[in-house]
C-alpha cells in the first residue's frame, strides 16, 4: 500500500494540540490499516522513532441541514507517541 493511501492528514483541535506537550501526534488514517502498517509509515516518512501506536475509530454520525439529512464519515484515528529524542514538524516556522 502506498504511504500517501495509509496516512490522510493530521488532526489539528485543541485536544491534539495539548498531546504535543507529550510528544504526541495525532493523523486520521486509512480505516482498513493496522498498527504495523501505520507504525512503519509514519517512521519511514517522517523518519522518527515510534514508541507506541493507539488507534479508535469515530463512529458514523447523521448530521441534518434544514430538512435535509446525511452522514458524517467514519475515520480512523492514530495517536502516535514519539521517543524523547524524535520530534514532528508540523508548522512551518521560518
Amino acid at each position: 500500500m502506498n504511504p500517501n493511501d495509509i496516512i490522510k492528514r493530521p488532526i489539528l483541535t485543541d485536544k491534539t494540540t495539548k498531546l504535543l506537550e507529550n510528544n504526541q501526534y495525532c493523523f486520521a488514517v486509512n480505516t482498513h490499516s493496522n498498527k504495523i502498517q501505520i507504525k512503519s509509515t509514519l517512521e519511514k516518512i517522517f523518519n522518527v522513532k515510534i514508541i507506541k501506536i493507539n488507534t479508535l475509530h469515530s463512529p458514523l454520525r447523521h448530521k441534518k441541514v434544514g430538512r435535509f439529512q446525511g452522514y458524517k464519515p467514519n475515520y480512523k484515528k492514530v495517536i502516535a507517541k514519539l521517543s524523547p529524542e524524535s520530534t514532528i514538524n508540523l508548522f512551518d516556522e521560518e
